[in-house]
């Protein structure tokens, strides 16, 4: 699933195209991926000015003169620019200069439209490159279980999925089954220090391209070179050359090093 990183590229590399484009025709043909009406708001749509282009965790809020245009590419989903609608096309926005597609396999992400900001952006979490650590601290101590599986929840802090969640915990040497209640505020802060260092570096690389993460020229990220246990089990550690370890947790695939992290 493309996480924060990808996201941001993705918004990064779109923006440029389509701030101040009005879109001129919509074209919605998964019920699965458009939920409702797909005519009525397909109509809601047309005519509508793009204002304002920016991310929270790992939605994308294309901000109108008259509503949001909110996507949420799922497991599979990208945004690209000046493409030829494919098999997999989901959603076509016909601008005034220019279509924008949003392909998706698997059809797990959703492309909505909200005449006003919905409530359930307000539930989700702070963006996690966006609060402070006191929030973190004081928002993490608030919770029970182990650490790897809060830090994939999107409502204690957005934009962390299994990939940078794997990374972040090595960076900070912190087991991914340690439990919440035995992080000192020393250690959470080298947490929070290693979640910003590794996802403004992912950033840096224009995301990880480990399935089809693009970005909306179809270029895609390099991140997936620079991974230091995410993906690599067996593999030795880049800092003790130690195999790294899977465990299932979480019903996630989790990595980790067992000699810098230590249980």
């Amino acid at each position: 699933m493309p996480e924060l990183p990808e996201v941001e590229t993705v918004v990064r590399s779109l923006a440029p195209h389509i701030l101040g484009r009005t879109i001129q025709s919509v074209v919605l043909s998964s019920y699965r991926v458009t939920r409702g009406d797909r005519q009525a708001t397909a109509r809601s749509l047309a005519g509508a000015r793009i204002e304002r282009v920016t991310r929270h965790g790992k939605q994308i809020l294309i901000e109108l003169d008259r509503g949001l245009l909110y996507i949420h590419l799922g497991m599979t989903g990208n945004l690209l620019w000046n493409a030829t609608p494919g098999k997999y096309a989901r959603a076509a926005f016909e601008l005034d200069d220019g279509v924008l597609v949003y392909n998706d396999i698997r059809q797990f992400g959703r492309v909505e439209y909200y005449p006003e900001m919905p409530i359930s952006l307000a539930r989700t979490g702070p963006d996690a490159l966006q609060l402070d650590f006191p929030t973190f601290f004081a928002r993490l101590k608030k919770r029970k279980g182990p650490i790897k599986p809060l830090l994939l929840n999107q409502t204690l802090l957005s934009g962390i999925g299994n990939i940078y969640a794997d990374e972040s915990l090595f960076g900070a040497r912190i087991h991914p089954r340690t439990p919440v209640r035995r992080i000192s505020r020393g250690r959470a802060e080298r947490l929070y220090t290693s979640i910003l260092e590794v996802l403004q570096q992912a950033i840096l690389h224009r995301g990880s391209s480990i399935s089809n993460h693009v970005d909306a020229r179809g270029e895609p990220g390099s991140f997936q070179h620079s991974h230091a246990v995410y993906g690599r089990a067996g593999k030795p550690c880049p800092r003790c050359g130690t195999p790294i370890s899977r465990i299932v947790l979480g019903q996630r695939g989790t990595h980790y090093c067992p000699r810098c992290q230590r249980a």
